[in-house]
């Protein structure tokens, strides 16, 4: 008996447009939420193993939107991202473990700031399924929470009251819709 191998994965291009990346860390009293308006990747998605997928993200530092044109700024500047010496951020899967029917632990290195970390994102497939213009899709949802010291981003103001102006701990968030990578 002769048993065939069948080629299920497949390049993924994710769709800018039907896709986002944000997060949200303590400021004084609440949480501050922004976004990161450029980015591309793409996810080689194994069907039928999904553990032999892989993901690379790269953000473009400078497209942070906080709503807020001067607190972006600071953001951009040698005080937090400095982007005109770390003009990206980054993500490369390295393993992807399977949690339950549609979840999974995708780690990988995360870098920020020029500083790269091990990190784990906690990953749900949303699914797969074609739009009304007959392009296949593929989506996804993950989200981690990164210490931004761990990337060298220590700017903080102290307040009079005790503590600080910035928290530390930086919830991540994407949810990404992704289409067949054309050559």
């Amino acid at each position: 008996m002769i048993i065939t191998a069948t080629a299920t994965k497949t390049t993924y291009s994710i769709d800018k447009a039907h896709s986002e990346a944000t997060f949200q860390v303590r400021h004084l009293l609440s949480r501050v939420r922004g976004r990161f308006s450029d980015f591309e990747g793409t996810i080689d998605y194994d069907e039928q193993n999904p553990e032999y997928s892989s993901v690379n993200v790269t953000i473009q530092a400078a497209s942070i939107d906080t709503t807020e044109r001067d607190r972006d700024a600071h953001l951009r500047s040698a005080d937090f991202f400095e982007v005109e010496k770390f003009p990206t951020l980054a993500f490369k899967s390295a393993t992807i473990a399977r949690k339950g029917i549609d979840g999974f632990d995708v780690a990988g290195d995360l870098t920020i700031h020029g500083v790269t970390t091990p990190v784990i994102f906690d990953v749900t497939f949303l699914g797969k399924a074609k739009d009304p213009w007959g392009n296949e899709r593929i989506a996804f949802e993950a989200e981690t929470t990164i210490n931004r010291k761990d990337y060298g981003l220590l700017w903080n103001a102290a307040l009079e009251t005790g503590g600080f102006l910035v928290g530390d701990e930086v919830k991540i968030s994407l949810s990404v819709q992704a289409v067949p990578k054309t050559a």
